[in-house]
């Protein structure tokens, strides 16, 4: 069957919805807004996401986000800048919840502050070469996103058509 060459509306519809409402709603009320199964969203929202599963959907949210940060020119250094500004009016003015507010999200913006929780759920029964190969596995099919590069998703359908027919 192959990875299809063109998203179908509720993908389109799914990207936009996460990239416009991206920090309000999750990627799971997304899908279901986008029209997705109900019991099914948060696995659907997940692999819609997967360069590996969907190529074509993960290439078209960046392509979004890149619009977005173009049309309102946004850029780390100008980002910062203006909360500094906001900041410095803030103390002017005596709003010290606002100037302490602005000084948070400069710091949160350097990277002073990660609020990430990362939840590892791993088979610690498997061998270390068993768990290296699935590390080179993922990073083999995230490096288009890590190293942000264009990825030609028709040389990439080609290539593992092309793989899939050869483990027939």
């Amino acid at each position: 069957m192959g990875l299809p060459k063109k998203l179908t509306e509720m993908q389109i519809k799914f990207a936009n919805l996460l990239v416009a409402n991206e920090g309000r709603k999750t990627p799971t009320e997304c899908a279901i807004e986008a029209g997705y199964n109900k019991d099914r969203a948060t696995i659907t929202a997940s692999e819609l996401q997967s360069p590996k599963k969907f190529p074509l959907v993960v290439q078209y949210i960046g392509e979004r986000r890149s619009e977005l940060l173009n049309k309102y020119d946004i850029t780390y250094e100008k980002h910062l800048a203006e909360l500094g500004k906001t900041r410095d009016e803030a103390r002017e003015d005596k709003a010290w919840s606002t100037t302490l507010n602005a000084e948070i999200a400069r710091g949160k913006a350097a990277g002073f502050y990660n609020n990430q929780h990362i939840h590892l759920h791993k088979n610690v029964t498997q061998s270390r070469e068993e768990n290296d190969a699935e590390l080179a596995e993922a990073l083999r099919n995230y490096k288009p996103i890590i190293n942000g590069q264009a990825v030609d998703l028709n040389k990439v359908i080609d290539v593992e058509v092309e793989s899939s027919k050869d483990k027939s």
